[in-house]
């Protein structure tokens, strides 16, 4: 699964431990969801939808 999560991230100028904090959960989970290594659970992608006020199918995509 690909996602827009550094993108989205960026463009509210937060770094990871910024949005791990925000989400909490740890700085190297949010670096594994960007690179792919890791598919966040359905209630954190939830979560995260509802941090950047969008729907899970705008952050999250199939490869």
């Amino acid at each position: 699964m690909k996602n827009r999560l550094k993108v989205l991230r960026a463009e509210r100028d937060w770094n990871q431990a910024d949005l791990a904090d925000r989400l909490g959960i740890s700085r190297q989970s949010i670096n594994a969801i960007e690179t792919g290594r890791y598919d966040p659970s359905l209630p954190l992608a939830f979560r995260i939808a509802a941090l950047f006020d969008c729907p899970i199918e705008a952050i999250f995509f199939a490869d």
